[in-house]
């Protein structure tokens, strides 16, 4: 008699016998983790035969939990969904899941004359068929490796990853940069070591770029060699485009109409030409601005990239010393995102929040309609009520947003993607067709 059949007769012995079933799946819950020990994190993915898992990850405060359908929170928490332990991680006080076994392969190589960290993240079964991704970074001036989910995510779904510590961040040398050419330059030296490390063991290459990884993801394209690119909530748009867009955006969410966003638009018309001539034109502009608005009740509203930061700086201030957080960016004013994009040629995924509010969609569908229309492979799905990052959010009366979770069925699009798959659906996402 199978395993399954004795599960059944024991079952049904011990409900005759006055014993419910759900008694015996809260005894078997019992022994189960009774056995369960705790112990300290350790970063990995942790899972069941079901296929549900969870990823613990590096943080600030100890270390985070990522289950695979977006739940997030810390393991310092005090309603404690995911307690660590030994090889195992308890899940709401009640199952056991086991480490799943992973291949993880440290390494440094060289972009330049800089040395960086990096990691090679692959399923213990990997093979020639085993999809490769190597990521893309977003601004944050922080390491990525043990330390981002989304690697682990995509992990957990079967692809290898290759992630690494940006120039200036974690283990990795030089100067922290925003400038995409360079940024470019490191990610297709990632590109070369992740094929290296994992020779033999991978089919489909590709690099996927989140948020300003959508910039830099393109620009490495075709020196990779990558056989597509995947971005999530990225721009087609420059970064005076996207200071504009910012800044439109919290205006009109404020409730505000098209009369303050018309000054809006001059505001930061004058913005961009200080921001990218190094603090040399547009300052009595600016000046004259701070005085004539300053105490308008939607001027302190204004955030943007940069534009809050100069309309609350003096601007005497602005031109002995600009804002030193700015000055060391090296960011190269120069790069046109539909030229870029142009040269593309291999396919593309553009995944993007529909209440973005740091990175609005407007332009970006406009201009991604644009590239299709003139023959680019580009794919385009929108999660809607979704704010930068893929997170759904509760807004109050104000305006503020309270962020729960990434919205179910964004890692599942990502990862079929980079996997050659199509066709089913992602949550509440809406796939955008060709105008």
């Amino acid at each position: 008699m199978s395993p399954k059949h004795l599960i059944g007769l024991s079952l049904l012995t011990l409900t005759a016998c006055g014993t419910s079933p759900t008694e015996v799946v809260s005894a078997s819950a019992q022994a189960t983790t009774a056995a369960f020990s705790s112990g300290p994190c350790e970063v990995g993915i942790y899972g069941e035969p079901s296929g549900r898992f969870v990823a613990i990850t590096r943080s600030q405060d100890g270390f985070s939990y990522a289950f695979e359908d977006g739940r997030i929170g810390s393991t310092e928490e005090p309603d404690e969904v995911v307690r660590c332990g030994k090889g195992s991680v308890l899940v709401n006080g009640e199952h056991v899941w086991s480490t799943i076994p992973i291949r993880v392969t440290n390494t440094r190589f060289a972009s330049g004359e800089v040395m960086l960290a990096g990691q090679l993240l692959e399923p213990a079964d990997a093979d020639g068929d085993t999809p490769l991704i190597a990521y893309a970074h977003g601004s944050e001036p922080t390491g990525w490796i043990e330390a981002v989910r989304d690697p682990y995510q995509m992990l957990g779904r079967g692809i290898s990853v290759f992630v690494f510590d940006k120039r200036g961040t974690g283990q990795s040398e030089g100067r922290y940069s925003q400038n995409f050419p360079r940024l470019a330059g490191d990610l297709v030296a990632a590109s070369m070591e992740a094929k290296r490390l994992a020779a033999g063991r991978f089919g489909r290459f590709g690099l996927v770029g989140l948020s300003q990884g959508g910039w830099v993801a393109p620009l490495a394209a075709e020196r990779s060699q990558a056989d597509f690119i995947a971005i999530g909530y990225g721009l087609v748009a420059d970064i005076r485009e996207e200071d504009a867009s910012q800044v439109q955006k919290e205006l009109r969410d404020a409730g505000y109409g098209k009369d303050v966003l018309a000054i809006a638009q001059n505001i930061t018309d004058v913005t961009a030409r200080v921001a990218s001539s190094d603090y040399k034109d547009g300052l009595d502009e600016l000046a004259a601005i701070q005085q004539q608005y300053a105490s308008e009740p939607w001027f302190q509203l204004i955030r943007g990239g940069y534009t809050g930061v100069f309309l609350n700086t003096p601007v005497e201030q602005l031109r002995q010393e600009g804002v030193p957080r700015f000055n060391d960016l090296d960011i190269d004013w120069s790069l046109e995102p539909m030229s870029v994009l142009r040269d593309v040629e291999v396919p593309q995924l553009w995944v993007l929040a529909g209440e973005d509010r740091e990175a609005p969609i407007g332009l970006t569908l406009e201009r991604l309609q644009s590239l299709r229309r003139s023959g680019s492979d580009i794919a385009i799905r929108v999660f809607p009520e979704t704010d930068h990052g893929m997170w759904e959010y509760e807004q109050s009366p104000d305006g503020m947003r309270e962020y729960f979770r990434v919205t179910p069925g964004y890692y599942d699009l990502m990862a079929d993607y980079i996997k050659g798959r199509s066709g089913r659906d992602y949550g509440r996402s809406v796939s955008v067709t060709v105008e």
